[in-house]
């Protein structure tokens, strides 16, 4: 991504822009910004009335660009005077850093600049780069899969199939702290309920990205037009955008407990279902370690940590996990044939014959966990993913828990570990409520009443 030093003073930074698909033209549809987070419009077509009303408002405008016609897309863009450059696709090597060079010299000697992102394929993210906003169009849509019988679908695990991209997140994010954006959009000709939109923003907010809000056709007609039950819904969603926004805090927190992934983010860390999700749904809290950053401070506070790809370490690489077994850590190095699956072109999940053979390395993994608690055990959660993350120094941490049933799930238990004497609940539209903590035979504990979509647990020490 090209960045062109600085937008106006008035417009939020990129890495505080919530973006959302607007699939109107009229001035008027800015209305429904009101008393939401949204400063940041992704338009198809932008119009320059709508883009000096909306940057009246502090609301950035982007245009978003397809390969095929990017030239004159650009050109027209920029007339309008919007604040950035969307590249949606796959466009040519060095494509971004050209429209950047080219708007640089365009306004020498002006106060106007204006920023270029790229939603590329997960394949070409330009992972731990510094560009401010790091994006994908391609995502899963996230939900229990039922089959065609009309049952819930089960994966390796047992447990009930989730469509995720928790674990691709965390993966990307395990590179540093860059503002990542998922744009995958609703499925096509689908009315999609309120539910499973906040369902996918949280998706993405427990793993500290944001899902570029996009409406299904149906939704956007209806709000278009005002209509009372599409208005509710898009209260809900933004009512869900400002519970992550209305936390900056979190995004700076990384991940923890006691077990530590190395995986190679480039292969296995790019796709939805693999490993990495497999011991999420379990709710095991894991830390993914990219491979090319493996360090003895990386593995610090980890009991284990399991080793995706061993033929693929460096001699470097290997001595640093020799000292973690050394210390006293356990590790869990598969053969030569486990290797890290690489997807298949244009893909984002494995491939069937790829799913059965992961099946061999999760239960290995699944055997050296057991039962133990690698920082928290959750309870009553099988429709439910967890993320456990800490502020730096550890004394504040939170646990992110996201409902993908049509249904809230009552009495839900977390056991914990660590001197976390304190617990609140916090939850999207509700005021903060101070937990019980009761004493385990490992740790800590607290009791949650009801999850709707999205919780989190605040613990202090």
């Amino acid at each position: 991504m090209g960045f062109v030093p600085f937008l106006c003073a008035a417009a939020p930074p990129p890495s505080a822009w919530v973006p959302v698909r607007w699939p109107w033209a009229d001035t008027r549809s800015l209305e429904l910004l009101a008393g939401t987070p949204v400063n940041c419009l992704l338009l198809k077509s932008p119009a320059p009335q709508l883009v000096a009303a909306a940057q009246a408002r502090g609301v950035v405008a982007l245009a978003v660009v397809t390969p095929g016609g990017a030239g004159g897309e650009v050109d027209r863009a920029l007339a309008a005077k919007v604040d950035g450059i969307v590249l949606e696709g796959e466009f040519p090597e060095g494509t971004a850093a050209g429209i950047s060079a080219s708007i640089a010299a365009s306004a020498s000697g002006s106060n106007r600049s204006v920023a270029v992102i790229e939603l590329t394929s997960r394949s070409r993210l330009p992972l731990g780069s510094a560009a401010p906003v790091i994006g994908t169009y391609q995502g899963v849509w996230p939900g229990i899969v039922v089959d065609e019988g009309g049952a819930k679908k089960s994966g390796p695990t047992s447990s009930v199939w989730i469509d995720t991209n928790t674990g691709f997140l965390r993966a990307v994010r395990a590179w540093g702290n860059a503002t990542v954006w998922i744009a995958n959009q609703p499925p096509p000709k689908t009315a999609v309920a309120a539910t499973r939109y906040l369902q996918a923003i949280a998706d993405a907010g427990i793993s500290g990205a944001r899902w570029v809000v996009a409406f299904d056709d149906d939704l956007a007609g209806r709000l278009g037009a005002r209509e009372e039950a599409a208005m509710g819904a898009w209260k809900r969603i933004a009512g869900m955008l400002a519970y992550f926004e209305q936390h900056p805090e979190w995004r700076a927190m990384q991940e923890a407990g006691q077990l530590a992934l190395v995986q190679d983010p480039g292969k296995g860390g790019l796709l939805s279902g693999g490993i990495l999700d497999m011991i999420a749904v379990k709710h095991t809290p894991v830390r993914p370690i990219p491979r090319q950053r493996l360090s003895a401070e990386a593995l610090a506070g980890a009991t284990m940590a399991v080793n995706v790809d061993a033929a693929a370490l460096t001699a470097e690489q290997k001595e640093i996990l020799r000292a973690f077994t050394r210390g006293g850590g356990t590790l869990l190095t598969g053969p030569p044939g486990w290797k890290d699956p690489t997807a298949a072109a244009g893909s984002i999940t494995l491939e069937k014959a790829e799913l059965e053979r992961l099946n061999d390395i999760w239960r290995d993994v699944n055997s050296m966990i057991g039962r133990r608690n690698m920082g928290v055990r959750l309870f009553n959660v099988s429709s439910m993913l967890s993320n456990f993350l800490a502020a730096p120094g550890g004394k504040t941490a939170i646990v992110h828990l996201v409902n993908y049933s049509d249904y809230p799930v009552e009495n839900v238990a977390m056991h914990y570990l660590g001197e976390y004497k304190r617990a609140t609940l916090i939850t999207p539209g509700g005021a903060d409520r101070a937990l019980e903590v009761y004493k385990t035979e490992e740790g800590w504990g607290v009791d949650v009443d009801r999850v709707g979509v999205c919780a989190t647990i605040r613990l202090e020490q």
